[in-house]
């Protein structure tokens, strides 16, 4: 761990040491503050780890650990960031290295530093710059930690794509760049992040899953590369920030210089790869190697998940339907009468509804941070006849809307994590650049940027947060443009 020798702070507690109970009682009664304890912290977890913590709900302004006694103190920007980080963890159980830790609001209102730590500072500005690539600040996180990832694929009964890898790995950081390779009869990838503390998080969850069942299991390592030099786009290699790129007609996708240096960055092998049984699809693929990473262990193949922390003032069985109908055909939704921050919803099958709770568990709907898992439940009853459930129930299993209905549609290659970019289709001939841009302001977001695909029938639009996205897409997708004309919105893997 990063040791911050704070002057003045290296005493701090707030009374609840690792294994006192008693104190833990008069500590949780602690009212909301900027600054978080947290306990029980793994002997080697270290500071980006801990600032990983409160990243995704808002700036981390200052982090003190405490050695001996295996806890740390997380200070917020705002009051309201930390009570949207106590509840979420309240009912999510916060988790480094597969260690659950203990969280709190701490007595203390802010983290007051004499003379501050200055690798301290400069790990916070590493962590907090998701979209900085700066190579300064990767060498002060840590010597070895590039945003570059090689894996290796053991025991490759299955195919694996490009687009399963990004599946999988988008749901650490954002994916900049892949290349894919066959070496000594192994296939490995060499994948870039944006940010040297999401690779770091990726590696530590994923390192030793297997992507399908008892099959294709994950070695990952950091490279020795910190940047990839990507050429074409195409089904081999692929630069997220570049879609202009040419696809290459099977030239090489590597760069000379860096085929060159995967010979240095290969270690030992890890054993051939066994003979590719019958290729699954890759939208299938992508959905069941998301799903399956998700579940980490679990077993059981219901097509029910239970939604819960949804804001039960605007949630709707539509909202929910428009959004989860994103990774599969909604065939029931159910708000629970009794618990109306709760619903249940039945998709079509068990990998749907894997890849719905892959993509959407943790994400922003309403203002809430919503949990996704699997239900107990095998179906989603409707109520009894003449029985009046206030409309909280409904069935959607002969809906028109339903994505994936029709085998082999494009849909199934479309399927992408949630983003602040969104794709437009059938968008008519009639509707301008600027006609586009107000009706997604009006969902209550800002629109960032625009671009209309050659043909005008289809649209990339840039909103401020993928919190806004959601909420567009919940709201627009399928709105009546006029003549009968209804808007189509999904999430998209390309930036503008």
């Amino acid at each position: 761990m990063y040791n911050s020798p704070i002057s003045g702070m290296s005493s701090i507690s707030d009374g609840a040491s690792n294994g006192s109970d008693t104190k833990k009682l008069r500590v949780e009664e602690a009212s909301p503050s900027r600054v978080i304890h947290i306990r029980k912290l793994p002997n080697e977890a270290s500071e980006a780890e801990v600032i990983a913590l409160g990243l995704p709900f808002g700036r981390v302004t200052n982090i003190l650990t405490l050695k001996g006694k295996n806890q740390a103190f997380l200070e917020m920007g705002t009051e309201e960031a930390a009570i949207t980080l106590v509840n979420y963890y309240s009912k999510v159980p916060p988790l480094i290295r597969n260690f659950q830790v203990f969280i709190q609001y701490s007595n203390h209102k802010e983290l007051k530093t004499d003379a501050p730590n200055q690798r301290t500072q400069a790990v916070l500005q590493a962590v907090s710059a998701v979209q900085s690539t700066n190579l300064d600040v990767q060498d002060v996180l840590a010597p070895s930690l590039s945003p570059v990832l090689r894996i290796i694929i053991d025991n490759m009964f299955y195919p694996v794509t490009l687009d399963v890898l990004q599946q999988i790995f988008s749901k650490f950081g954002t994916v900049m760049k892949i290349i894919t390779f066959t070496k000594n009869n192994q296939f490995q990838a060499l994948l870039q992040f944006s940010d040297p503390v999401n690779a770091q998080q990726a590696k530590m969850a994923l390192d030793g899953q297997n992507i399908y069942n008892s099959c294709c299991t994950l070695r990952i390592d950091f490279s020795k590369l910190v940047n990839l030099n990507v050429k074409y786009n195409n089904d081999k290699s692929r630069d997220y920030t570049r879609p202009e790129l040419p696809p290459g007609d099977g030239q090489s996708s590597i760069d000379p210089a860096m085929a060159a240096a995967f010979s240095k960055d290969s270690s030992s092998l890890l054993g051939k790869i066994p003979a590719t049984l019958n290729p699954l699809s890759a939208a299938a693929a992508a959905a069941a190697a998301a799903g399956r990473v998700a579940l980490a262990g679990q077993t059981g193949s219901t097509g029910v998940l239970l939604v819960s922390n949804l804001n039960e003032e605007m949630v709707t069985p539509q909202s929910l339907f428009t959004l989860f109908g994103v990774y599969g055909d909604v065939q029931r939704v159910k708000i629970l009468y009794n618990k109306k921050d709760s619903a249940l919803i039945q998709m079509s099958d068990s990998n749907q509804a894997q890849l719905a709770m892959s993509h959407l568990n943790g994400q922003k709907m309403y203002g809430n941070i919503i949990r996704v898992t699997l239900s107990k439940h095998q179906t989603v009853a409707l109520p009894r006849d003449g029985l009046d459930d206030q409309g909280l129930t409904k069935d959607y299993a002969n809906s028109p809307l339903h994505r994936f209905k029709k085998p082999g549609s494009k849909n199934f290659q479309n399927i992408f994590p949630p983003s602040a970019t969104l794709h437009l289709s059938n968008v008519p001939q009639d509707v301008t650049e600027d006609d586009l841009r107000l009706l997604f302001s009006n969902t209550g977001g800002t629109v960032k940027a625009f671009k209309f695909f050659q043909d005008r029938k289809m649209a990339l639009i840039q909103m401020s947060t993928v919190e806004e996205a959601i909420q567009a897409l919940i709201d627009l997708h399928n709105y009546n443009m006029g003549g009968n004309q209804h808007l189509r919105v999904s999430f998209s893997k390309s930036t503008i």
